[in-house]
């Protein structure tokens, strides 16, 4: 099969490899009906994180089962399905808990930019739609198996509520998708920071009702001034740098909460500051298995449409290209077609 390798820095092939076979009786192999470049696989690009040997990169989904291991009992071939980019049971204290990314048995799904892939814990961690979706659906449902599940919970940590003021760190397609997740769950006041004309109109487009292209302690200043001197109720920090955290606690009010979810780099938190300031801070790898089946309802209901972050889509043969163009920020999101 063909499937996408990152050998080095920069250095992106589409490879000829063995088809995954089933390992274990709990697994499923699925073939991969699009899946996407990540903003978090660009830290391997860039070099930030180490790229230590040749290796399948890529961990968002969607495909129909091909295959199921003996002890599968939900997840039938033919499914079309959505996973998360985390195995998990569904069934152990931590996943009881919502928080499936935990999960005691959880393995990380990786090599997803690939025409065929295999899943562990097929039963806890896919979700079947009713039949086959239509075509102009895939693309949003794809942002469900990491960016839009990710933006939802950013929200949700951050404990949005209606009538709320919510301020987003970050216009890449989770702090997109973050923007739609504050405007369901009722905020009226949504705070979108981009410096970015496309990523903006985007942004107002998902429910944005304000702009703050400042960064640093420009941005929270004019955060502060946008909400009568006070900060937001809640901000969603969805980039991952000491910058982008220290921007996202200083902009929220005391006692208002911030949900981190961008992978952070070098990022300190200072401790007097944060005692101080009344702030919660909730995060990490977002338990996308948990709002699943909610956020597919309102993908196939007309609800949410995630899937416009992707503006470049492109042949998996093609998969450096899309690399490319997310680095270069041509593009906000790459949309991969095995």
């Amino acid at each position: 099969m063909r499937a996408t390798v990152i050998h080095a820095p920069g250095d992106i092939r589409v490879e000829n490899l063995s088809e995954p076979k089933i390992l274990a009786p709990t697994d499923a192999v699925i073939r991969t009906v699009a899946a996407c470049v990540c903003g978090s696989d660009l830290w391997d690009y860039r070099g930030i994180n180490e790229v230590a040997r040749p290796t399948p990169i890529g961990h968002e989904y969607v495909g129909v089962v091909e295959e199921t291991g003996a002890q599968v009992r939900d997840i039938k071939p033919g499914q079309f399905v959505i996973g998360s980019f985390f195995a998990s049971d569904n069934t152990c204290p931590n996943c009881r808990a919502g928080y499936q990314t935990s999960c005691l048995h959880r393995e990380f799904v990786g090599g997803c930019q690939a025409e065929y892939i295999r899943v562990p814990l097929a039963d806890g961690t896919l979700v079947a739609l009713d039949g086959q979706p239509d075509e102009k659906f895939v693309p949003s449902l794809l942002t469900l198996s990491d960016v839009m599940g990710t933006g939802w919970y950013a929200a949700v940590a951050a404990e949005v509520k209606p009538g709320s003021t919510a301020v987003v760190v970050g216009d890449g397609a989770v702090g997109l998708s973050g923007v739609i997740a504050a405007r369901e769950l009722g905020a009226e006041r949504i705070i979108a920071m981009s410096r970015h004309a496309s990523r903006q109109r985007l942004a107002t487009e998902f429910g944005a009702t304000d702009i703050v292209a400042e960064r640093g302690e420009a941005g929270v200043a004019r955060v502060r001034e946008l909400t009568g001197g006070i900060g937001a109720d809640s901000v969603l920090e969805c980039v991952g740098t000491q910058e982008s955290m220290r921007q996202a606690v200083r902009a929220t009010r005391p006692g208002g909460n911030v949900g981190f979810v961008g992978v952070p780099h070098d990022v300190a938190v200072d401790g007097q500051e944060l005692f101080f300031s009344h702030v919660g801070l909730r995060g990490g790898p977002a338990p996308v298995r948990r709002f699943l089946p909610d956020l597919i309802e309102r993908v196939l209901g007309g609800r949410i449409e995630p899937g416009k972050v992707f503006d470049l889509a492109l042949p998996l043969d093609e998969a450096a290209e899309g690399y490319r163009a997310m680095d270069e920020r041509r593009a906000v999101k790459t949309l991969l077609r095995p």
